[in-house]
């Protein structure tokens, strides 16, 4: 497939993810931010390992518990904290650094070279993000802020990670292992740290077979295999497309308005997206070029 497909597709996943604030609140019981994870993760992981048919060898699940802490588990966890503690915009505005600790942290763990134009895009998407989501009366919480910051490096440490250690499977299998390892680590926490579910609605049913299946399943699979495929400066600036999709949805489905300033905010996010793939299609260009030449002269 073309680099422009890979990019589509991988777009989806947090497209996708911009409905779990709507679905939460609207489909889903409060309180139960660790249970509603765990019952996220773990039975589309036992699914897609149902599915595939591939469990991960012995040598592969310290790694494949790894992944599934940092991309999950440790995430998600903090992702409720930080959304509980600070206002929807500030806690997504603290979780869109996850662009710019990716570029350090492939730097640091697979060599790939620093580019002021990534985050220079990166930046800039930051910015964005707080015009689009962050109000006048904004509060800030120190324990929150810690928890968003927590949460943007842990997805992005998840994703540097999942770029260096790529097992010999499908990005399905790849998928079901850690959601299944998430969803492990999840279920004991969610467990200890909180009283059981009431009775399920349909509607509660249903909220969790979109965030399990959908919002879990499908879209990791997608973003994991964009992970394998793209670099990780470009997988991680998608990962913007979630809060212009959390405000398009609350736009159309709860009424709410969107100011100028939202708006520029919103064009600004679209277009650092855009220069932040620009910028990582030419460095994907240039080291293809030099491999090409280097191959040659050997």
């Amino acid at each position: 497939m073309s680099r422009s497909t890979d990019i589509l597709l991988t777009s989806l996943a947090p497209a996708v993810w911009g409905s779990t604030y709507l679905v939460t609140t609207e489909a889903l019981p409060a309180g139960y931010p660790i249970t509603l994870a765990a019952l996220r993760a773990l039975p589309a992981g036992l699914l897609l390992l149902a599915v595939t048919r591939c469990v991960p060898p012995r040598e592969w699940l310290g790694r494949t518990f790894v992944l599934g802490s940092l991309n999950f588990a440790l995430f998600w966890v903090l992702l409720f904290v930080a959304a509980y503690r600070l206002p929807g915009g500030v806690a997504a505005t603290l979780g869109s650094l996850q662009a710019m600790i990716v570029i350090l942290m492939a730097w640091g763990w697979l060599g790939t070279p620093i580019r002021l134009g990534a985050l220079a895009a990166a930046a800039t998407g930051v910015m964005g993000v707080s015009l689009l989501l962050i109000g006048p009366e904004a509060q800030l919480d120190w324990i929150g802020i810690a928890a968003g910051l927590g949460g943007a490096a842990s997805m992005a440490a998840g994703t540097v990670l999942s770029r260096k250690w790529q097992p010999p499977v499908s990005a399905l299998s790849f998928t079901a292992w850690q959601l299944t390892a998430g969803g492990l680590i999840l279920l004991p926490v969610a467990q200890f740290l909180e009283p059981p579910l009431p009775a399920l609605s349909a509607t509660n049913v249903a909220g969790l077979i979109w965030l399990g299946l959908i919002g879990a399943a499908a879209t990791y699979a997608l973003w994991f295999r964009g992970i394998a495929r793209l670099e990780p400066s470009a997988v991680s600036m998608l990962g913007m497309m979630s809060p212009l999709t959390a405000v398009a949805l609350g736009w159309v489905y709860l009424g709410q308005t969107l100011s100028i300033t939202q708006s520029i905010g919103a064009a600004i996010v679209i277009g650092s997206v855009v220069v932040g793939q620009s910028v990582s299609r030419r460095d994907y260009l240039g080291l293809k070029k030099w491999r090409s030449a280097t191959a040659g002269s050997v």
